[in-house]
């Protein structure tokens, strides 16, 4: 009887003792959060959370008042009888830790850590810091992006050594993609509004599984601002102006938001104009990028004069406008319904590179420029984030139309004919994601997706003595459809805080049509109309596991495609002097499939090193090559005797490569990072391995960055490795007019580097200053396949008042 009294009593003691434990979870993504500290107001007590979120409150007294401190949470004080009620604690992400939170893996919020692929993400506060002169130039700041630049109103980003249409970029969810995006150079991303993005992601690899076609090497996510709601009856208002100049392009930028917030409704108005002026190069570097002469136009008479000084890239200059309309509104706390207007619209941005090639000894065009670039977007969303469904727990369904507007416009020299192309893109996209909670260790997301566009494409000729027009074949087939539907499904594992499952499939019907009535008039096709037809299933799997607290280990295999579009089956166009780009109907997708493995190893914060490796195998793939139409190899075409290319399924890929990261903590507020991409790939042409095109050469960067209350400083160092002749793309070999001459006289593409300095400086609430002085040696260098030099010596300078 005394031994059964002394068990019940051990037993009682032993319960009294587990209720001491606590644990602590985002109010975010509720998962466990590890490594808080918790302390009382004297700290003379404390405890820390394990890989579960869970710490002992032992040495505490019932009346201690408890600190939870997190370096990406915001602190949170309950005494410790309040905590105990419940057993747990929750903590809000700060706007550091918003970086460890991701939505573009799943459509959901998940912690980056449980993500098994790399996702490189920047938040709005880092954004304003490095104060991007676009969106593409955001993306080249976070040092995983590789930008090329044809002129400089530009920024087609390099991912991994694929891009263009084979990259995929979303706005807000949405995707950007559409149907005439093409393997060339693809500048739609600096429509985006730098100033207006709340967040960007770079998934690094394959996204096929959620956002389908054309997600072979990445997926950049752009994630505009929100408006912000006051939930009481007083009025919340907030407004920010900013103004910036810019030395090397004589760039003056003006900015200003507004935003409302009442206690269910948000308006957030936005407003950015940008000039840029004539870009000048830096002094010391090849003198194949120098600018000697130009034409110049009088009453209809080109001339070629030479350039007062010869590091002024005429003409580079154009003008943009970005107008974002959002509204917010939330009857309760877990349901919302966000509409968002986006606008945006250029100048004429004259096409550099096609402006300095030479036909003989005589510059080959004296017009080459792209028409105004508009893009409009409007897009509803609604979501839910809490529901007794058995179907859901969450659900958001997103409703979206885009039209897109461009053209090109070009005349030679001393020829009277110009030559106009106008295009424009009608896209409509639907997608319901939803996510359900199986059990504490299982989630399922689910979804569906429809997109359909349709191609306004035109061509004329216009004889600038008489104005006469008439008209040609246009770029695409007029009319043409291209459409997309698609079902996915991922499941997510999480047995213990240490391991992590994910996998996925996704089915993806693309249908596109095309009639060429019209241009056969000009090219005398062997068909009149095409219809394509294309399944692909694609899957990914991967897995995340931290053995303890400083290791943690990334897996991940993925399939991913590209269905053809209007681009490939229906274009014509001069893809190079001589050569012309006739259609193709008998097109199937490319696939990919990859794998990457990743280690992060992390000391306490104070050392942080980030290892990854990839390879990834192109099968299919849809690339240019030479064609016959009607037997010949050779057609007119614009006055010029070409040759014949189309595109075909008549390639295979392999690129693979490497990634290191490096975070060193010096003191508690100096900082050096570093990172480094290593890429090489090679793909079949006849036969024979060549290197491939949109492989960037090695590059990286390094950063010395101090904070000291309200003022942070940036020493940093950006540089890329030398692409030899021989480590030239067969195509852009043919490009010698954008590269450096080498000992043999052949095309390369130089190393360079550059060295910089940027501060902010806070200095009130509602001042900031951010200063930056780039390229500081003055370097002459031109990146990769770009067809402009980048900017010399550069003073940036930019002055933001908030209200």
């Amino acid at each position: 009887m005394k031994r059964n009294y002394m068990l019940l009593l051990f037993l009682l003691l032993f319960k009294v003792v587990e209720a001491q434990d606590i644990k602590v979870l985002s109010t975010v993504t509720e998962e466990p959060i590890f490594g808080v500290a918790i302390f009382n107001a004297t700290k003379t007590k404390s405890a820390i959370t394990n890989f579960k979120g869970v710490a002992s409150l032992n040495k505490f007294t019932l009346s201690d008042t408890l600190y939870f401190q997190h370096l990406s949470h915001i602190t949170k004080s309950v005494t410790k009888s309040q905590a105990l009620k419940t057993g747990i604690v929750y903590l809000e992400a700060n706007t550091q830790g918003l970086n460890e939170i991701v939505v573009s893996a799943s459509k959901f919020e998940q912690h980056k850590r449980d993500i098994p692929q790399k996702i490189v993400n920047t938040n709005a506060e880092i954004i304003e810091f490095m104060n991007p002169q676009t969106s593409a130039d955001a993306l080249q700041n976070t040092g995983a992006v590789f930008v090329q630049k044809s002129q400089l109103g530009g920024g087609s980003p390099m991912i991994r050594g694929f891009s263009t249409n084979r990259l995929l970029i979303t706005v807000d969810g949405v995707r950007m993609n559409n149907a005439i995006f093409r393997g060339g150079n693809v500048h739609n991303v600096i429509a985006v509004d730098p100033f207006s993005i709340q967040s960007t992601e770079v998934t690094l690899g394959s996204g096929s599984v959620i956002y389908g076609s054309d997600a072979i090497g990445g997926v950049m996510s752009f994630y505009t601002k929100n408006p912000e709601l006051s939930y009481t009856d007083t009025l919340l208002v907030k407004a920010n102006t900013i103004v910036r100049y810019a030395s090397a392009s004589d760039e003056k930028t003006g900015h200003l938001n507004l935003n409302l917030g009442y206690k269910k409704w948000g308006f957030l108005t936005s407003a950015s104009y940008n000039n840029f002026n004539d870009l000048e190069m830096g002094m010391h570097g090849p003198n194949d990028y120098l600018r000697p002469e130009f034409v110049i136009t009088n009453n209809g008479n080109d001339a070629i004069v030479s350039n007062p000084n010869s590091r002024v890239q005429k003409f580079s200059g154009y003008n943009q406008l970005n107008l974002t309309q959002k509204v917010r509104f939330e009857p309760y706390k877990n349901l919302s319904f966000d509409l968002g207007l986006h606008y945006s619209k250029s100048s004429n941005i004259p096409r550099y590179d096609r402006l300095i090639r030479y036909r003989g000894d005589d510059l080959r065009s004296a017009e080459w420029y792209y028409g105004p670039q508009k893009w409009f977007m409007s897009n509803l969303q609604v979501t839910r984030l809490s529901s007794r469904s058995n179907l859901y727990d969450k659900v958001k369904a997103t409703l979206a139309y885009q039209n897109f507007q461009e053209s090109r416009i070009d005349r030679d020299y001393q020829s009277v004919e110009r030559r106009i192309r106008e295009e424009a893109v009608d896209a409509y996209s639907f997608n319901l994601d939803f996510e359900k909670r199986l059990s504490e260790k299982t989630r399922l997301f689910y979804g569906a997706e429809y997109v359909f566009n349709k191609v306004a494409s035109t061509g004329t000729n216009e004889e600038i003595t008489t104005g006469n027009v008439s008209n040609t074949v246009s770029r695409y087939p007029n009319g043409a459809t291209w459409q997309s539907a698609a079902v996915y499904t991922s499941l997510k594992y999480k047995p213990n805080t240490k391991f992590v499952f994910q996998s996925g499939l996704r089915f993806n019907h693309v249908t596109s049509e095309a009639d060429f009535t019209e241009n056969n008039e000009f090219l005398n096709l062997p068909f009149t109309s095409s219809k394509n037809n294309a399944g692909a299933l694609t899957g990914t799997a991967g897995l995340t596991w931290c053995p303890n607290e400083i290791m943690q280990w990334k897996l991940n295999a993925a399939s991913a495609f590209r269905a053809p579009n209007i681009d490939d089956i229906g274009k014509v166009f001069d893809s190079e002097p001589g050569s012309v780009v006739v259609p193709n109907e008998n097109l199937r997708p490319e696939y990919a499939y990859g794998g990457e493995v990743g280690l992060k190893l992390d000391f306490n914060k104070k050392f942080v090193l980030d290892l990854s490796t990839y390879y990834t195998y192109l099968d299919n793939a849809l690339v240019r090559r030479d064609y016959t139409l009607n037997g010949v190899t050779e057609i007119m075409y614009d006055g010029e005797l070409s040759n014949v290319q189309a595109i075909k399924n008549a390639s295979k890929a392999w690129i693979y490569g490497f990634e290191v990261g490096l975070k060193i903590a010096l003191t508690k507020g100096l900082e050096l990072t570093s990172q480094y991409s290593v890429i090489g790939g090679t793909e079949e042409n006849n036969s024979i391995e060549v290197p491939i095109r949109h492989v960037a050469p090695n590059f990286g960067n390094t950063h010395l960055v101090w904070h000291y209350k309200g003022l942070t400083l940036d020493a940093f160092a950006n540089y890329n490795a030398e692409l030899s002749f021989n480590q030239l793309a067969p195509s852009e070999k043919e490009k010698d007019y954008i590269y450096a001459a080498d000992e043999n006289g052949n095309p390369y593409a130089p190393s360079w580097y550059t060295l910089n300095f940027r501060t902010q400086y806070k200095i009130s609430k509602a001042t900031t200053i951010t200063a930056a002085l780039e390229n500081i040696t003055n370097q002459r260098y031109r990146p990769y396949s770009s067809g402009i030099a980048a900017p010399g010596r550069n003073l940036i300078f930019a002055l933001k008042y908030s209200l």
